[in-house]
């Protein structure tokens, strides 16, 4: 499936984008699955239009599942084109084998050649100054770091209004079933991301709304608005999703 971003507004839809690396007009692909048939047709895709490709990342996961020798070759493959590669949610795995394993997981990704480490704050399910230490962990690795959060939060996740000062000490609670939407708390943990080096947030659209017709515009606009554009990337669930985004903001986004 194709991924496309753009966090820019062009005044002429037939005014053509700069060369690379660039920071608006930003168009991202899904690597290959597992086949060295997948391999064969991403060359063919970076042959025949690799100058409109900035950014190449694997599915969740399935970099785990290739051989190491096979992921170089999409790597470099890539660098080829000058295109930057990420790893996809995975990282929350890592992180059983303690900080030590994620600091030698950073490590093989950068010698395996990507560019991006990706790390889903949900499925992380860790407290937020740990988070905070995974992205500086991968800073200090000299590569980018891309958080991704949604917009519903467990109610026992919440803290309350006088906890919510940047850099605040929250206390953990026992976790809850109950979920509830906060912007608010959302763009805070974006923020401090962003303070600790974070180079992108990555925002799940499908909890702000799966339909086009029933998007939350005013969170959206929120989010955008304390975040900037050339911070935020939206995940749009649907073609029709991706398409108001595209025709709303022409904002850095994928589907």
């Amino acid at each position: 499936m194709a991924m496309f971003a753009r966090n820019h507004f062009f005044e002429d839809e037939d005014e053509e984008r700069p060369e690379k690396p660039r920071h608006y007009g930003l168009t991202e692909i899904r690597a290959p699955s597992y086949s060295i048939t997948d391999l064969t047709r991403l060359e063919g895709i970076l042959e025949a239009m690799g100058q409109f490709v900035d950014s190449l990342k694997f599915a969740g996961g399935t970099c785990s599942l290739m051989p190491k020798t096979f992921i170089k070759e999409i790597t470099e493959m890539a660098h080829r084109h000058k295109v930057n590669v990420g790893t996809g949610d995975w990282a929350e795995l890592l992180l059983q084998k303690g900080p030590s394993g994620f600091k030698q997981y950073v490590q093989e990704c950068k010698d395996l050649g990507f560019d991006v480490i990706d790390l889903n704050a949900d499925s992380l399910e860790v407290p937020e100054e740990t988070l905070l230490r995974l992205i500086r962990i991968i800073k200090n690795e000299r590569l980018k770091a891309k958080p991704l959060f949604g917009i519903n939060f467990e109610k026992s996740a919440i803290p309350s209004k006088e906890d919510r000062a940047f850099g605040a000490y929250i206390a953990p609670t026992p976790k809850g079933s109950e979920m509830i939407e906060d912007v608010e708390l959302l763009i805070r943990k974006a923020e401090r991301c962003l303070e600790a080096g974070a180079d992108m947030i990555m925002i799940d659209a499908e909890g702000i709304s799966g339909r086009a017709d029933m998007l939350r515009t005013d969170a959206i606009a929120k989010i955008i608005g304390r975040l900037g554009l050339e911070k935020t990337m939206f995940e749009a669930a649907s073609p029709e999703t991706f398409e108001w985004f595209v025709r709303r903001y022409e904002s850095k986004l994928y589907n």
